[in-house]
């Protein structure tokens, strides 16, 4: 089910704007249960304006061609989203310019328009013997698990890519898929577009809901990681929520590693606390944690939690008004559960890449690792809603999914768009009266740093779980 159980939206939310960016807030919002109160203006700009001003375009394309417009109104829904959030949360201080959320990372890393080849450099499509397909080494151990998934060597002198190359471009899709899932490799199938959007969201009601005041200021404990996850808590945040982020001190975010200043675009104002998740007496304090969570957003595959003694279904039966945000690459359900995605790769398989190439017969990658910054904006969405409703609810939201069904959305919206040269590597796009430069990535402004890993550890648990 998509919609929030019956009777639990309350009040009216307000949307202001007419187009496609502000009808599919509307659409989310209706998912959701919430009644909507539209007045006519002012007037969304083209949905092909938006791609190109998102900074996301100018990473779409070949690296000797023109940056490409979008199949379909990607930056028109990352405005959506956002701005069916601000309408259930009118107090807060959200993203003045959603649509750059797509190409933030991108500036702050310089990733550039690769083709095949993905703007971050992780993930590239490889041809198989029967279709393509994309895979994503963005883990040391991925790269290890090469010669397993393959069954074969490397030459000598040849490097990971070379080999995956040469190797994949003999075996069917369907025997590279099956051992990807056995390694936990991130693979996706280059697949069409799906004829009917899928849920974006999937919420199950599996425990009781709690009466909420509006003034009340959500617990967020934030166990995710990269980013999806962390910017649905960031914009979480900016509703007012207070946000505990918790890393494990062995495996820590990974993107710590990353650009720093992205990291601390995503966390920065969140508390931090690191546990060893291997030790009893720390696991034992993060139950205690979660048992104190308003809101759990979680980014990992299901058994893994489990592991730790945490599963959603016990506690959301035993935790009154919870709310149990699982971000994944295709979701908790069967047979997906185990599968592992990143943004590049769960955008491939919802059919971005084969519909962004279909008219050269070959998938094109488009932006950079897009289904990320549209799977967290949806999430914080979803999340706050459900929150608001009163919570004993799981969501269940898929990277892949999110994708989908922003690509089926308003079609041919963006017909009749047309890039143009505007002086040297530099481009517009063009429609029926009006024109808009394709531009760089951007960020926002610097944000303060992110707490150093584990700063607010005894602190937040003298104060949550002193008895542990």
């Amino acid at each position: 089910m998509t919609r929030l159980p019956s009777g639990s939206a309350r009040s009216l939310a307000a949307l202001a704007g007419t187009g496609v960016a502000s009808d599919y807030a509307e659409s989310l919002l209706a998912a959701l249960g919430v009644r909507t109160e539209r007045s006519g203006s002012p007037p969304d700009p083209h949905p092909a304006a938006l791609w190109a001003a998102s900074g996301a375009m100018a990473l779409t394309g070949h690296e000797d061609g023109p940056p490409r417009l979008a199949p379909g109104p990607l930056a028109a829904c990352a405005v959506g989203a956002v701005r069916a959030l601000g309408a259930l949360a009118p107090d807060a201080v959200l993203p003045g310019d959603p649509a750059a959320l797509l190409g933030e990372r991108g500036a702050l890393t310089g990733a550039r328009r690769r083709g095949r080849i993905a703007p971050g450099g992780s993930c590239r499509l490889l041809r198989c013997g029967d279709g393509w397909i994309a895979l994503n080494l963005a883990r040391s151990d991925d790269r290890r698990a090469l010669p397993a998934w393959l069954e074969s060597a490397p030459h000598p002198g040849e490097s990971g890519w070379e080999h995956a190359a040469r190797v994949a471009a003999d075996r069917p899709v369907a025997t590279l898929l099956e051992r990807a899932g056995w390694l936990g490799l991130p693979v996706a199938l280059a697949a069409p577009p799906p004829q009917h959007p899928p849920d974006w969201v999937r919420i199950e009601k599996l425990g009781a809901p709690l009466h909420r005041e509006t003034a009340t200021r959500p617990l967020v404990i934030d166990l995710s990681g990269l980013w999806a996850g962390p910017l649905a808590t960031a914009l979480l945040r900016a509703t007012g929520a207070r946000v505990i982020k918790v890393e494990s001190t062995r495996r820590p975010d990974g993107a710590r590693a990353g650009a720093r200043r992205f990291f601390d675009l995503l966390n920065a104002g969140k508390e931090s606390v690191a546990l060893d998740f291997d030790a009893p007496r720390d696991r034992a304090r993060l139950r205690a944690l979660i048992d104190r969570a308003d809101i759990l957003v979680e980014s990992a595959r299901p058994r893994a939690l489990r592991q730790l003694g945490i599963d959603a279904t016990a506690l959301l039966a035993t935790h009154p008004g919870l709310v149990w945000l699982s971000l994944t690459g295709y979701g908790r359900r069967e047979p997906e559960p185990g599968r592992v995605a990143f943004g590049d790769d769960a955008a491939v398989a919802a059919g971005l890449a084969e519909a962004m190439g279909r008219d050269e017969g070959a998938p094109l990658f488009c932006g950079d690792a897009i289904a990320d910054p549209l799977s967290g904006a949806h999430a914080a969405l979803a999340t706050f809603a459900a929150w608001r409703a009163g919570g004993g609810l799981l969501l269940d939201v898929s990277l892949c999914d999110v994708v989908a069904h922003v690509l089926t959305f308003a079609p041919g919206c963006c017909d009749g768009a047309r890039v143009e040269p505007a002086g040297r590597d530099r481009y517009r796009v063009c429609g029926d009266g009006w024109e808009t430069p394709v531009a760089a990535p951007r960020a926002r402004p610097p944000a303060p740093a992110a707490r150093p890993l584990g700063t607010d550890t005894q602190r937040v648990l003298s104060e949550l779980a002193a008895s542990c």
